[in-house]
């Protein structure tokens, strides 16, 4: 009779390893994910192999059986190999114990039990035999398999243990959380954890900042980041972890008129990219778009709320954010940077007249970028009254047709001044100066303003009659 593990366990990788286990009177397991995800049904292609005895040796009886190269890394004891599109970690059984001080971990040798003990989570402690006379066969201490079915995410220790020794685990927990719930089950961590993580949550401090961006990275990946992000607020995380993104939250009231609760507003608009399918990046420029909100935000008498310039100031905000969670800071920062600096010019396009000197000018500023500016605007529209959603959508189609007809015509997009710096050096025999800016600047503004059409022709007539009028004459040759 088929059982969970068909289609699993009957990867080739799996019988060799129990071959050698066999040969050498070793107990193999494969733990963690992969069985977890084995009775989610979802697909997974890391495997972790537990033994009880030396992983290192293990790994190398099988790469010479699969004649595989194995990577080495002896001072985590473990080794790893890719098979048939698969990526195999092996490590022997241990058991852990940490300093208050350091998530780097004291290890031992130990039993499959022990190894379990040291498991993040009962989701993740779950392992199936590879011996011979067992293969396939559920070990499951701590109940995880009930923990699955309910949706629980549950530590197999005490909370403050299992988060003190190794306080990653805090936001594992909430990742875990938005990765695995779908619209018929949602996975919730239990109050215990929850409580303990309030409690635990200065501990973050100790952490390195990669590791927590790698975490941000991977919930910002979910289908519903912004369940990770409600939790992190929930539990106190989100000040040690994006305190930016904490100072959105709330709503003031002045004269009986509040303004909308931006740190919900954000998370709406980040759902609603991710709904997209957008990668990661464009994630990053939606959770932080309206980032320059609490800096910007005003009351001004007899209008209301105002939040001029948060864009600008938003934007100016993006690298040191980057920088203090040591995200990249080449062209991805400079990515999100542009997208939250333009984020409101198609929306202002959407209320004034959509005129072609304004979409040219869009077009320039956003370049490649401009698709998905223009699916981070539609997200933005977050209103609680469909009629104005109604017709705030229907403009911004209007807006985009606009956009493609300019685009056609004028190519602006990828815009190239026609008249360059070495050449009105060559034509009027200048050094280089600020006479040369002046030009170009004047020949690209005459473009974007449709007074000349994006011709060198036309160009070099313009460029030629500001220059007589700035007493510059075009060297005879």
């Amino acid at each position: 009779m088929p059982t969970i593990t068909t289609g699993f366990l009957d990867k080739p990788i799996f019988g060799i390893v129990s071959d050698v286990a066999a040969e050498r009177g070793v107990k193999a397991f494969v733990i963690g994910g992969y069985v977890r995800d084995c009775f989610l049904g979802r697909p997974c292609n890391d495997i972790d192999i537990v033994v009880e005895g030396s992983g290192i040796d293990f790994a190398e009886a099988v790469g010479k059986v699969t004649g595989k190269t194995v990577s080495y890394f002896k001072n985590f004891g473990t080794a790893m190999m890719r098979y048939h599109g698969d990526e195999v970690e092996f490590v022997g059984a241990r058991k852990e114990s940490y300093r208050r001080e350091s998530r780097k971990p004291i290890v031992e040798n130990g039993t499959l039990e022990d190894d379990q003990l040291r498991r993040d989570f009962t989701i993740n402690a779950m392992a199936f035999s590879l011996q011979k006379d067992s293969f396939g066969e559920l070990v499951d201490p701590f109940g995880g398999i009930r923990d699955l079915a309910s949706g629980i995410i549950r530590t197999p220790l005490e909370p403050d243990t299992t988060y003190s020794d190794d306080p990653l685990r805090m936001l594992r927990a909430i990742r875990f959380a938005a990765k695995l719930s779908t619209p018929e089950l949602e996975f919730r961590i239990v109050p215990e954890s929850l409580e303990a993580m309030k409690r635990m949550s200065g501990r973050l401090s100790i952490l390195s900042k990669e590791r927590i961006a790698e975490e941000l990275d991977k919930m910002l990946m979910t289908d519903r980041p912004s369940m990770a992000f409600r939790l992190m607020d929930e539990t106190g995380l989100l000040e040690h972890v994006l305190p930016q993104l904490s100072a959105l939250k709330g709503v003031e009231t002045i004269e009986g008129r509040g303004h909308k609760e931006n740190f919900s507003h954000t998370l709406a608009v980040l759902d609603n990219v991710a709904a997209t399918g957008a990668d990661l990046w464009l994630r990053w420029a939606a959770l932080l778009h309206d980032i320059g909100k609490p800096a910007s935000k005003r009351f001004e008498p007899g209008i209301g709320w105002t939040f001029h310039g948060h864009e600008v100031i938003g934007a100016k905000m993006v690298p040191k954010i980057f920088q203090s969670l040591m995200l990249p800071l080449n062209e991805k920062m400079k990515y999100v940077q542009k997208l939250v600096r333009l984020h409101l010019r198609p929306i202002a396009l959407v209320d004034d007249e959509v005129t072609d000197s304004a979409v040219r000018r869009l077009l320039f500023d956003a370049g490649d970028d401009i698709d998905d500016l223009m699916v981070l605007c539609n997200a933005d529209i977050t209103s609680k009254n469909p009629a104005k959603v109604a017709r705030i959508k229907h403009n911004f189609e209007l807006v985009k047709q606009k956009m493609v007809e300019v685009e056609e015509r004028d190519s602006i997009r990828n815009f190239k001044n026609p008249i360059t710096g070495e050449y009105i050096m060559e034509v009027y025999g200048l050094a280089p100066g600020k006479p040369i800016g002046v030009l170009k600047e004047y020949v690209k503004e005459a473009i974007l303003d449709g007074v000349i059409a994006n011709d060198f022709a036309e160009a070099d007539r313009l460029m030629r009659e500001k220059a007589s009028e700035m007493g510059l004459t075009p060297v005879v040759r």
